[in-house]
């Protein structure tokens, strides 16, 4: 009796997850298109795609001679979205209007840190997205992707290098592609270097992995593989089906990054999605998709051959939405945790890894990962620790840690739940401001290796 009970509502809480994410998804799609319809119906849409491109036009053109403001590039997390997506919906929620030069790039929203790492270093440089061959016979995929005819900062070198700001997974895509640099891993591109990147900044950045992806269904005793009912499950065949069919509407709005696995019905046919379906192909069969690296051992296979750079600036808020009650670990603010993250956050502040499987390194303790913003655990948002703690410093105010010094994680804890600062402005309230000014003004004032000469707007 007591395991029907707890198989019951363990089928609960997978419909009510499911339901809620559904929910806001359908909530995030409809406003695009509305937003989209909105704009045609006032005879705007057109006029306003011709100014977008006239302003990325100028963008690119300026940064082949303006060597003295280096870009700003943002880097979405998981289920994210760069500008061109979900029509004019913003995931950094209007951030990138405070600086007349970022860019927000457009990566798989669910694909692996390496394949976004990848596709992130071509959108800037410019040419076709090469995964490199020895990995894509191995996870099963085309070596070749999207093609960039004019790269966003083509210039982008160690004389003219970039400031990256990464939110959530984003952080990690940054991390991999300044290893890449440094390995010269790009073939074509042998010059390349990890001075190429001027400074990090990670916003709720998942350097350590979560406890998350186990509630989510990956099995906690290997990081890769999935519980067989789970709410991650349910997304893969929706993925799947998503890929499958192929409809330019939904695709034009949203797309998960796939497209380099080949899977639709156009390519694969009826046979390849029973194939994909039965767990024999495709991303969710190869691991080369991003929950994987999401888990604690996932992390800590990325973070054993990532390095923090002598020249480079490293900064990260880690974000929280609980507090200590008659020695419970609780959410802090109920009316201030979106109803996506709520249960996440409960679930979180009192996981307890399984008694039955070791833990995933040495020296473990569940109360450790009890603190967390719905989506990511705090301690593993504040540096990367695992499986080699790196050079860092906690800050209370920015003025502690200036004048910066390269090579430091700099880190501060910051009250708010995993999508505070993104996609909606109005629940951060004056946060918004105070996290993104900060975050600007101190890659303009205070991250660079020679005095920038900065225009009479940012003065």
């Amino acid at each position: 009796m007591f395991r029907f009970s707890v198989a019951a509502l363990q089928l609960i809480e997978l419909f009510t997850s499911s339901l809620v994410h559904l929910l806001y998804g359908f909530y995030i799609f409809s406003s695009a298109v509305a937003g989209d319809l909105s704009n045609a119906l006032n005879g705007l849409f057109f006029k306003s795609n011709v100014e977008q491109s006239i302003r990325e036009e100028q963008f690119i053109r300026s940064s082949v001679s303006d060597n003295d403001l280096p870009p700003i590039v943002l880097v979405h997390g998981i289920f994210g979205f760069g500008k061109g997506r979900l029509g004019g919906l913003s995931y950094f929620a209007g951030a990138e209007k405070k600086d007349e030069k970022v860019l927000v790039p457009d990566l798989g929203s669910l694909t692996s840190i390496y394949d976004r790492a990848r596709e992130l270093f071509y959108y800037l440089k410019g040419g076709q997205v090469d995964y490199g061959e020895e990995h894509s016979k191995a996870c099963g995929h085309s070596q070749f992707g999207r093609t960039y005819e004019q790269g966003h900062f083509p210039i982008w070198d160690e004389d003219h290098p970039i400031h990256f700001v990464g939110h959530s997974a984003g952080a990690q895509v940054i991390r991999v592609l300044q290893q890449m640099l440094a390995d010269k891993a790009f073939k074509g591109h042998e010059n390349t270097s990890e001075s190429w990147v001027l400074s990090v900044t990670s916003l709720s950045g998942a350097f350590n992995g979560t406890t998350r992806a186990y509630l989510d269904g990956m099995q906690p005793d290997d990081g890769k593989s999935m519980k067989p009912i789970c709410l991650l499950q349910l997304l893969r065949v929706g993925v799947i089906l998503y890929d499958w069919m192929d409809i330019p509407f939904l695709k034009y709005y949203y797309n998960f990054g796939f497209d380099h696995f080949n899977m639709s019905w156009k390519q694969s046919g009826i046979w390849g999605l029973v194939d994909c379906l039965a767990g024999n192909s495709g991303p969710f069969a190869s691991g080369d998709w991003i929950l994987p690296d999401l888990t604690i051992q996932g992390a800590m296979r990325l973070n054993s051959r990532l390095n923090t750079f002598p020249s480079t600036y490293y900064f990260s808020y880690a974000t929280k939405r609980t507090k200590k009650f008659m020695g419970f670990t609780v959410p802090s603010n109920i009316q201030g945790v979106h109803p996506l993250l709520f249960i996440r956050v409960l679930q979180m502040s009192q996981w307890k890894h399984p008694p039955d499987v070791p833990p995933p390194f040495k020296g473990y303790r569940d109360e450790d990962w009890w603190d967390n913003d719905g989506a990511l655990n705090t301690i593993s948002m504040t540096h990367p620790r695992l499986p080699i703690e790196h050079p860092n410093r906690f800050v209370v105010e920015d003025s502690e840690c200036q004048p910066l010094q390269t090579g430091i994680w700099y880190y501060k804890i910051v009250e708010g739940d995993h999508i505070l600062f993104i996609v909606n402005r109005e629940r951060a309230g004056v946060q918004f401001d105070v996290i993104y000014d900060s975050i600007f003004e101190r890659c303009r004032k205070h991250a660079f290796r020679k005095v920038p000469t900065m225009p009479d707007h940012v003065q």
